[in-house]
C-alpha cells in the first residue's frame, strides 16, 4: 500500500541527526509543526499524489546549502519516527556538492571557485 493511500499528503523533515542519524523522516502533512526555524526546501513532484514539501531547520541548512540532496527510498528498516518504518523501506539522503552554475543560480557566488585564466 502506498504511504500517501494511507496517510493521505505527506511531508518531509530533513533530520538533524538525534536519535535517527540525518534520515530524512517522513510525516502526514499536519504531523509535524514546521516553524520560523525551519527552511522549506522545495517540493517534491511524485507522478498521481500532492506534492510533497521538504523542510530543514535553519541551522541545519546553513551546513547543508551548498549540497545537492535527493531523498531517495531503498529496502530496509526506516527510522522510528518515519512513517516507513513498518513497510520494509527506508529513506535516505544522496548528497553532492552543487556545481559552479548551481551555486550561482543559488545566489551563493561567494562559493564559486576561482577559474584559471
Amino acid at each position: 500500500m502506498s504511504l500517501t493511500a494511507q496517510h493521505g499528503p505527506l511531508m518531509f523533515h530533513q533530520s538533524g541527526g538525534c536519535c535517527d542519524g540525518s534520515s530524512p523522516m517522513c510525516y502526514p502533512v499536519g504531523f509535524f509543526r514546521v516553524g520560523a526555524v525551519d527552511v522549506h526546501l522545495g517540493d517534491l513532484h511524485v507522478d498521481g499524489i500532492d506534492p510533497i514539501e521538504v523542510y530543514m531547520s535553519r541551522s541545519q541548512f546553513e551546513y547543508w546549502k551548498y549540497t545537492h540532496l535527493t531523498i531517495d527510498v531503498v529496502p530496509g528498516r526506516g527510522a522510528g519516527f518515519s512513517i516507513e518504518s513498518p513497510e520494509g523501506r527506508r529513506f535516505l539522503i544522496r548528497s553532492r556538492l552543487l556545481d559552479d552554475d548551481e551555486l550561482r543560480a543559488f545566489g551563493l557566488d561567494d562559493a564559486v571557485g576561482d577559474t584559471p585564466a
